[in-house]
Parts: structure tokens; sequence; C-alpha cells
């Protein structure tokens, strides 16, 4: 098999601690699925195979946990492959926000942004192993919010499905239209990761 990830970069990737969980990989399964079918399913799972963490959709326990450098290289994978670009990332991001079974179960018990808000960190934490996500501000009456994610290095494309999977989770609460920016990241060299999202 042609080797899509090299040995120095999976060496870089497997540095990267925490884990997330396997429901991230069966969504972008489901994702794949949808635009390149189970031929191209099939070419993610050799990838992840030979990179050493085999991992098949059919056999995804979706609140196990798996190590946060195997979705690196599921997400490295995915543009290599396919050619993704920055927009097809944030498309995925969408798909997984809509699709999330955490998502679900979380917004049965959300009636208002302000508790959406309050709440939005436990969502995290129940999602990953690392990081921390903060309310920064809530500002009700112009509609924006900020919030900052510390302590979570991942890879630079994770944060264009960051910027599909936010704007859609809120989209879900607030039934609007929702704009997103992200102002700070680690990747560009900033301390943490802040958001800005207006609805």
């Amino acid at each position: 098999m042609e080797e899509v990830i090299s040995k120095e970069e999976l060496e870089q990737l497997k540095k990267n601690k925490g884990e997330t969980r396997q429901m991230s990989f069966k969504t972008t399964a489901q994702f794949v699925l949808k635009e390149k079918g189970e031929e191209g399913l099939k070419k993610l799972e050799d990838v992840m195979a030979e990179a050493g963490y085999p991992i098949k959709y059919k056999s995804v326990k979706a609140m196990d946990f798996y190590p946060l450098w195997a979705d690196a290289i599921k997400l490295l994978a995915l543009q290599k492959l396919f050619g993704w670009d920055d927009k097809k990332f944030e498309e995925m991001g969408r798909f997984e926000a809509r699709n999330s079974l955490i998502v679900r179960v979380f917004l049965q018990y959300i009636i208002s942004i302000e508790k959406a808000v309050k709440e939005g960190p436990k969502l995290w934490n129940k999602y990953f192993t690392k990081g921390n996500l903060k309310v920064i501000k809530l500002d009700l009456q112009n509609k924006s919010a900020v919030f900052r994610l510390e302590n979570f290095y991942h890879h630079p494309l994770s944060c264009k499905t960051h910027k599909g999977y936010f704007p859609s989770l809120f989209q879900l609460i607030v039934k609007s239209k929702v704009r997103f920016e992200e102002t700070k990241c680690i990747h560009r060299g900033d301390d943490y990761h802040e958001f800005i999202v207006k609805w």
C-alpha cells in the first residue's frame, strides 16, 4: 500500500496526548460513506490500520475513547486521500454536529441559549479527555458569546471542522443563522483557541 502518512508525520502526531470518543470516527465514517462510498471508507480504514490504529466503522463503540493522535491521523488521511480543502472539513463539522449522539442527548435538556452556553463546557468534557472550554462572555442583548479552549493541541485540520461544528450546534439551539470566527488559535502561535459566536 502506498504510504499516505509518513513515519515522521506519524511520530509527530503520536506525541499528542489525550482521547476523544470513538463517536468522532463513527460520524466521520458516515460522512465519508456519503461522500466517497464504501471504497472511500475502506481507504480510510486501511490508512488507520497502517498507522497503527486499526478501527472499523461497523465495530465502533461510539462512547468508548480512542487516542487523540488517531483522530489526527484520520483528519490528515482524509486530506491526503481525497484532497479535501477547508470548506469540505467545515462541511464535515456541520454533518458531525447534526449526527452526534452526544449532541442529540445534550439538546434534549436545553431550553434556552443561556443554558446552552452554561452547559457547553460540560459537553466538551464528555467528548474529550483533554482541553478546557470556558465561556468568556455571553451578551444576550447583542446575541454573541466568546469561548476559550485551553490546553487543546490537536491538529490544524480540527480547527476547520470546529468552524463547521460549533455554528451548527448553535443553529440547532437558536434556530437562526449563526456566524462563527476563531480569533485565536494554538496552531497560529496563540496560547489558546478563542471563538466568537453571533446569532
